[in-house]
C-alpha cells in the first residue's frame, strides 16, 4: 500500500485578502488592504459588529478576529474597514477549490478557505510531495492574487497542524520523525480538539506541552478527561489520525454552501443572518444554472466537531431565496440541541429543470414578486459586481455580519443597492 499524502491548504486571512484582490482587480483600488491596517467586519458608521479577519499591519497594532469593531478602532482609529460580502467569498472559494482539483480529485472541502487533498495517487508526478505543494500554492498566488499555506503530512491532523506554522505564502511538512522537533514542543492548545476546557485539565495534571500530552499514561488520561476524548488526544498528540479525506462532487449531491463561524454562537438571532447568506448564495446559483429545488437540508457542526443534519422535501421545486432561507431556519430550529455551533451549512437537492410548479391562487402573487425581487439582484450583481447589492442587515452591522434580511429596495451612491 502506497505511504499517504495529505496536503491541508488554508488561504491567509481569507476574507481580507479576497477583499484585497477583489478591490485592486475589479473595483480599481489603489491600496492594498493585505498592507495597511484593514479588517473585514462590521459597519464602521454604527461602530457594531465584530472583526472577522485582519491585515497583519492590523494585527501588529493588537487587532484579533471576534473582537469588537469598537475595541478594533479604539486601537487604531484610521483603520480601513470593509463590511463582508459572502458571495464574493465563495466565488474565490471555488476558485482555488477547482485549482486544487487539478492536483488530485480527492479533495474534501473543510470550510469556505480550507480544504483536505488526498494526494497519494497524484503525488508522483511530481519531484516530491513538497515541491507539489509548492506548485500549487504559486499557481494559486498567480491566477487568483492571494495566498495560501499548505501543510504536506501522512494524514488530515498533521497536515493541519503543519499549515498553521509560520505564515503567510509558505509550505511545512509534518512527517512522523518530524513530530518530536516540530510538533511536540508546541502548546497543548495548539493541538486539535484541545479547547479551553481540555486544556484547564491538562493543565491541572502538569502537562503544559503536546510532548508531555504524547508521552502521558493512556488510562490516566482517560480517567481525568474522558474515554472517548482522553484517547483521542493522546493519539494525536502522538500524530496518530486515520480520518480519510472524504470527497463530494457537487454535480451529484447538489448545490451547497457552508461556512465556519469566527467564534462558536448559541442563538437563533446569530444563526439566522448566516442561513439567509447561506441559502442566497445556493438561491443564486440555482437560478444561474436555470434549475429549482425540492430538498433543503442544513448541516450543523458543533464546538465538539460533532455533525449533525436535517432535511426536509419541499412541497413543489424552488429557485426564490426567501423560501430557501425560511426552509433553513426551520431545520435549524429543528436541529439545534443548546451546543455551541462552529459551522452552518444549507444544501439544496433533488434537482430538477422542470419549469412547472403547483402554486396556491393566493400565493401566485406574492412568489412573483420575490422571484422578480431575485432576478432584479442577480441581474444588478452580475452587472456591477458582488458587493453591488447588499441586504439591509449586513449595512446595520447585525451579528456575524454575513447577510441581512429582505425588505424594501433602497438606492445607494455608485450605482449600490441596499435591500
Amino acid at each position: 500500500m502506497k505511504p499517504r499524502v495529505i496536503f491541508h491548504i488554508d488561504v491567509n486571512s481569507a476574507y481580507l485578502s479576497w477583499e484585497a484582490v477583489y478591490g485592486m482587480q475589479e473595483r480599481g483600488d489603489e491600496v492594498d488592504l493585505r498592507q495597511v491596517p484593514a479588517i473585514v467586519g462590521g459597519d464602521e458608521s454604527k461602530r457594531h459588529g465584530i472583526v472577522l479577519a485582519a491585515s497583519i499591519p492590523a494585527k501588529k497594532k493588537g487587532i484579533r478576529t471576534a473582537e469588537t469593531i469598537r475595541e478594533a478602532l479604539n486601537k487604531c482609529p484610521d483603520l480601513i474597514i470593509r463590511p463582508p460580502c459572502h458571495q464574493l467569498y465563495e466565488r474565490y472559494s471555488r476558485a482555488f477549490l477547482n485549482e486544487a482539483l487539478t492536483f488530485s480529485p480527492v479533495l474534501e472541502k473543510f470550510s469556505i478557505d480550507e480544504a483536505f487533498l488526498d494526494m497519494t495517487e497524484t503525488v508522483g508526478r511530481y519531484e516530491s510531495p513538497y515541491q507539489a505543494a509548492c506548485t500549487l500554492k504559486d499557481r494559486i498566488y498567480e491566477k487568483f492574487g492571494f495566498t495560501v499555506n499548505i501543510g504536506v503530512a501522512p494524514n488530515k491532523l498533521l497536515a493541519k497542524m503543519a499549515s498553521d506554522f509560520e505564515k503567510p505564502n509558505k509550505v511545512h511538512t509534518l512527517f512522523p520523525k518530524e513530530v518530536p522537533e516540530k510538533m511536540w514542543p508546541l502548546p497543548v492548545e495548539h493541538l486539535f480538539f484541545v479547547g479551553p476546557a481540555t486544556k484547564k485539565k491538562l493543565h491541572n495534571l502538569g502537562i503544559r506541552t503536546i510532548g508531555e500530552l504524547a508521552h502521558m499514561d493512556p488510562e490516566l488520561l482517560k480517567s481525568h478527561i474522558g474515554n472517548k476524548h482522553g484517547i483521542l488526544i493522546y493519539e494525536y498528540a502522538n500524530g496518530i489520525d486515520r480520518d480519510p479525506v472524504e470527497a463530494e462532487h457537487a454535480d451529484t449531491k447538489g448545490y451547497g454552501n457552508s461556512t465556519t463561524l469566527p467564534s462558536d454562537i448559541t442563538s437563533f438571532e446569530a444563526a439566522d443572518p448566516i442561513l439567509l447568506s447561506l441559502s442566497e448564495s445556493v438561491a443564486s446559483r440555482l437560478r444561474a444554472d436555470h434549475v429549482k429545488t425540492s430538498c433543503i437540508t442544513v448541516e450543523i457542526k458543533d464546538c465538539y466537531f460533532r455533525r449533525s443534519s436535517h432535511q426536509k422535501k419541499l412541497p413543489a421545486p424552488t429557485d426564490i431565496t426567501n423560501e430557501i432561507v425560511q426552509t433553513a431556519k426551520e431545520l435549524y430550529r429543528e436541529s439545534f440541541r443548546g451546543i455551541p455551533v462552529r459551522l452552518i451549512g444549507v444544501r439544496a437537492s433533488d434537482i430538477t429543470k422542470e419549469e412547472f410548479s403547483q402554486m396556491d391562487l393566493f400565493g401566485n402573487q406574492k412568489k412573483e414578486k420575490l422571484r422578480k425581487l431575485d432576478q432584479s439582484i442577480d441581474a444588478i450583481r452580475d452587472k456591477y459586481g458582488m458587493d453591488a447589492v447588499k441586504r439591509a442587515r449586513l449595512l446595520e452591522g447585525e451579528t456575524n455580519q454575513r447577510a441581512g434580511s429582505a425588505g424594501r429596495e433602497q438606492k445607494l451612491g455608485d450605482g449600490k443597492y441596499i435591500i
